[in-house]
């Protein structure tokens, strides 16, 4: 009976436990609202016209103006537009919007591989997801922030168009798709060493 009793522990601790139907829901929701962060931040960056102020439209690509309130016309030399240090700071502030969008884009692969092939690293990918999501969040609001900067005498609530608030919107996804990847890992990595072979808590 002894040797039966060490031959089942040892196949019980080979044994991977089974993730619960809420945590599979909740990891499946992340990634869902992490895919729907990284699609509107892709759109509005490559729209890039976040900011409507005296008949002009600034934009991360390219600065527009109206002709007679009927043709929009527009030109990527933001010099024009007569703000200093526009052209560079925008330049910069697309940049890091961009590689936002790409860093996030790596951080949803590992994550969804973690789902797709379980293995003993599949943890490790799901934390090193959700850390560059919050890598992702820093860059994209640091590119928010400086748009803002930049054009801060011509930013009104209204004048921000929709494009803004959804990399806003998505930027924020980031973050709480990040804080909440790193939380659930963390719980269930706590549940996994306390019970390693799946057994019901005692409380």
């Amino acid at each position: 009976m002894t040797a039966i009793r060490v031959q089942t522990q040892k196949l019980l601790a080979q044994r991977r436990p089974r993730r619960s139907f809420s945590e599979s829901s909740i990891r499946a929701l992340i990634i869902l609202s992490a895919s729907l962060a990284v699609v509107l931040s892709s759109i509005s960056i490559c729209d890039g016209r976040w900011l409507l102020a005296d008949d002009r439209l600034f934009g991360l690509w390219h600065l527009c103006t109206t002709s007679n309130q009927t043709e929009l016309h527009c030109f990527r030399d933001l010099n024009q537009a007569h703000v200093p240090g526009l052209a560079s700071g925008m330049a910069m502030a697309r940049s890091v919007a961009t590689v936002a969008i790409v860093v996030a884009i790596f951080g949803l692969e590992l994550l969804m591989v973690s789902q797709l092939c379980e293995d003993p690293k599949s943890r490790h990918k799901w934390a090193m997801g959700s850390t560059l999501f919050l890598l992702s969040f820093i860059l994209s609001f640091g590119g928010l922030l400086s748009f803002l900067i930049l054009l801060r005498n011509k930013v009104t609530f209204m004048g921000l168009t929709l494009m803004f608030w959804s990399e806003f919107t998505a930027s924020f996804l980031l973050f709480l798709n990040a804080i909440s990847g790193l939380h659930i890992n963390s719980i269930t990595h706590i549940h996994s060493v306390t019970h390693p072979w799946g057994l019901p808590a005692k409380f």
